[in-house]
């Protein structure tokens, strides 16, 4: 397939800049992948479509202040640090802008001086391996001085942190939340679970690569960032037990389901795992664990948008898309959410 193939018009005053009020009380687009039937609801409603016995699989991974600025030693400036992967205690993957400052041996200081890195290494692609030194312990170090590092399209300014964390996030490691679990408050997960809905926590740590746009006309010849992901044995046996039951694997997210469908396709069968995926999910794909997906409204030709096209149809998601549009419908990370089952 080619990338036009999954290109939209989405008028820009539809990208949601902040976060509404109340979490659940963001707009629900759900969508019969068998039939292309659309509904709109609010996703307080969302129990509607979920059955006694379905599982609700979350990514509980939390986002960390991953954007530093930091001053170059014996000059003037800014440079901006994004930190993508950990090495080691001290030695962190880092994207740096502008690059041609940031050159093999360069040191920079951030803050007060309580943070110090230096360029160790520079790697294919251009991101560099940084080394910090620091006093204490690096993530409250990072707390103080780091940034949430929202995606490109969102211009205002994150006054409340936590909203760019699920209610559930409990693992540090993201560069950028999963999106789709925004909409969940701990009312709402305990009403589902007392009304008989079971719940599966995973972890991947999103990485930048996610906002990362696809360059190739064929999109076959993409390719996937790596992402870092765990599943406990327990998360692993309740979404067994709910398969051997007939309930439905109903993913949060484009994250917990890329993780899912990565150890099916690696083990054969969902069992405790981890590792690094790099999996990507396009038409034509046959899910091997998904029956159904809560996710937001995805940036024309992104990943994320083949992803939920493979679900549910490419022309039953382009069609919805278009409703959405009509509708005027809050789009991307801050924006409302669509269910697909």
């Amino acid at each position: 397939m080619e990338l036009r193939d999954f290109y939209y018009d989405l008028p820009e005053e539809l990208i949601a800049q902040e976060p509404i009020p109340e979490r659940d009380m963001s707009r629900l687009l759900v969508l019969d992948k068998n039939t292309g039937e659309i509904v709109h609801r609010s996703f307080r409603d969302i129990s509607d479509y979920l059955n006694e016995g379905d599982c609700l699989v979350m990514n509980n991974t939390r986002v960390i202040p991953a954007r530093l600025f930091g001053a170059k030693k014996g000059s003037m400036g800014n440079m901006e640090f994004l930190l993508l992967n950990r090495k080691d205690k001290y030695i962190w993957e880092v994207m740096v802008r502008p690059g041609k400052r940031a050159k093999l041996g360069a040191e920079f200081i951030f803050g007060n001086g309580e943070l110090s890195g230096e360029i160790i290494e520079i790697l294919e692609g251009g991101n560099r391996l940084v080394k910090f030194n620091y006093e204490g312990i690096f993530e409250e170090v990072l707390d103080r001085l780091g940034k949430i590092p929202l995606p490109p399209y969102i211009k205002k300014e994150l006054i409340d942190r936590e909203r760019y964390q699920t209610v559930y996030s409990k693992f540090e490691g993201s560069a950028a939340a999963p999106t789709a679990g925004l909409h969940f408050t701990r009312e709402l997960l305990k009403e589902l679970s007392d009304s008989g809905i079971r719940m599966a926590y995973l972890t991947l740590h999103v990485g930048l690569g996610t906002f990362r746009p696809v360059k190739t006309r064929n999109i076959e010849e993409h390719k996937m960032h790596s992402e870092y992901y765990e599943l406990t044995a327990g998360s692993a046996e309740i979404i067994n037990n709910t398969r051997n039951s007939g309930g439905r694997i109903i993913c949060t997210g484009t994250t917990s389901t890329r993780t899912l469908e990565s150890i099916m396709q690696k083990k054969g069968s969902l069992q405790e795992d981890k590792g690094w995926t790099d999996i990507f999910i396009y038409p034509g794909y046959q899910f091997k664990i998904t029956d159904g997906l809560i996710t937001n409204f995805h940036l024309p030709e992104s990943t994320l948008l083949m992803l939920v096209s493979a679900l549910a149809g490419r022309d039953n998601i382009m069609r919805a898309y278009k409703e959405a549009v009509k509708e005027r419908y809050r789009f991307f990370s801050f924006g409302d959410a669509m269910l697909i089952i």
